[in-house]
């Protein structure tokens, strides 16, 4: 094996759905049944991930329900009761002491100011633990809540949030580090020469500021994205500073990550200024066998309306109910593209046409790990498979989807973890106390101090 990139680790992500990431997970016996609305639960999962040394923990969110079939969507509880993560994460910060705290916000039906404000709350909250990652919201039910009547197109969402992140990265900007004298000898609290405001007017977005939080601790939470798509991209190669992706090929992943890498040259950022990682669904047992033996019980759960509803949803609504589930995906129209994720349906599409799977067997696949690659196997075997996609550059590390919580994670942390580190291609210990230090990222600047 190619032993390239001598002395990196990876970096390591834990994606938590409530019951865990495949669609029947809270039908395992060991499920906790209330998961989204158990903070115990969350606070244990979250505590496991940081003994297993993860850079982050990461929290998705919606502002609406799942429309669809309500038979469909009685079986399945993602999105129908869970924490707004914004008010879970705060808490969880009072429980751990090292593992980064990352959530999604909406750049699309919320505003900068109250983004800014409660991501810099956060940071400091948790002593500069805070990720955000930057969506602009595949569900087009979440239009309906904030008087819309139809979702942004695909570019127009996109164009708003590159000015909402430029907003919240100057209000983050609104005091100087050290604006804060707090002096009761000469009775100054803040010095007023270190208060910035950003009196921002732009196509979307009018902010004066200044934000009423003190510089985070990190400077800037650290910014995530997820969008693969050609204008997701170069949002990416603009500001974010790790990207999740759906990739399941190591030739797919080593063209995303040399082009992405490549276009922030464009915005004079080094390669090194942002994390490629890669979802993965790993589903690991002493053995092999025990490991197929837990992915084929969590598969032999599907119902399949909850199958189609998914894979429906996840072709932006185009219904399927009247299509043989034995038989080959139809055509689906482009329309239907820009209403979910491009880079999961893209990944639907291929399946269909290069290996000819039929909709039963593409919504058995996408519900095993919703769009991310799953792989199943022994420590070792688990292991071998991730260090050749770090080695070979595709990949800085990876975001680890949990089949099922608390198993799928206790499992993995037991078992693979320990594996990575023999093979120093993760840490033992932690580097630093935020989230930035740990991710090897740098503290950035305020736009109003000079070099």
């Amino acid at each position: 094996m190619d032993k390239g990139r001598s002395g990196e680790t990876m970096k390591l992500g834990a994606f938590f759905h409530p019951t865990g990431n495949h669609v029947a997970a809270w039908l395992h016996p060991d499920a906790q049944i209330d998961a989204g609305t158990n903070f115990r639960h969350y606070a244990e999962i979250t505590q496991t991930a940081e003994r297993g040394k993860f850079d982050l923990m990461f929290v998705a969110d919606a502002v609406a329900t799942r429309d669809g079939k309500l038979e469909a969507l009685s079986r399945w509880p993602q999105y129908m009761a869970y924490f707004d993560p914004l008010t879970l994460l705060p808490a969880l910060a009072a429980v751990t002491t090292h593992i980064g705290l990352c959530a999604t916000a909406t750049t699309s039906y919320n505003e900068p100011y109250h983004i800014a404000r409660k991501f810099a709350s956060l940071d400091h909250i948790s002593g500069g633990r805070a990720g955000w990652n930057v969506v602009t919201s595949s569900n087009v039910s979440e239009a309906f809540n904030f008087g819309r009547e139809r979702h942004y197109d695909h570019d127009a969402r996109y164009d708003r949030a590159i000015e909402f992140v430029e907003v919240v990265k100057g209000l983050w900007d609104s005091w100087d580090d050290d604006a804060f004298v707090r002096d009761r000898k000469s009775e100054r609290y803040f010095d007023p020469a270190k208060l910035h405001y950003l009196n921002h007017k732009g196509e979307h977005f009018s902010v004066r500021g200044p934000l009423n939080v003190a510089r985070p601790p990190q400077g800037h939470p650290v910014l995530f994205q997820a969008g693969s798509s050609e204008v997701g991209r170069e949002v990416a190669a603009r500001f974010a500073e790790g990207v999740f992706t759906p990739q399941h090929t190591l030739a797919s992943a080593q063209e995303f990550y040399r082009d992405l890498k490549g276009r922030m040259r464009k915005y004079d950022r080094p390669p090194e200024a942002l994390k490629v990682m890669p979802g993965l669904n790993a589903i690991v047992g002493r053995t092999r066998k025990e490991a197929e033996d837990l992915h084929n019980f969590l598969q032999s759960k599907i119902h399949p309306d909850v199958g189609l509803e998914l894979l429906s949803n996840q072709l932006g609504g185009f219904d399927l109910s009247e299509y043989d589930l034995d038989g080959p995906l139809p055509d689906i129209p482009e329309r239907h593209f820009a209403l979910s994720g491009l880079g999961n349906t893209r990944n639907i599409i291929r399946w269909a046409r290069e290996e000819r799977l039929t909709i039963r067997q593409i919504y058995q696949r996408f519900a095993a790990a919703r769009g991310q690659r799953t792989l199943i196997g022994s420590p070792s075997e688990i292991a071998d498979d991730m260090e050749e996609w770090f080695r070979g550059h595709g990949v800085d590390g990876f975001l680890f989807h949990p089949s099922h919580l608390p198993g799928g994670l206790d499992d993995f942390v037991a078992l693979v973890i320990p594996e990575l580190q023999s093979r120093g291609l993760f840490r033992a210990e932690y580097e630093g106390t935020t989230l930035r230090e740990n991710m090897g990222l740098e503290r950035p600047k305020s736009r109003y101090v000079s070099n």
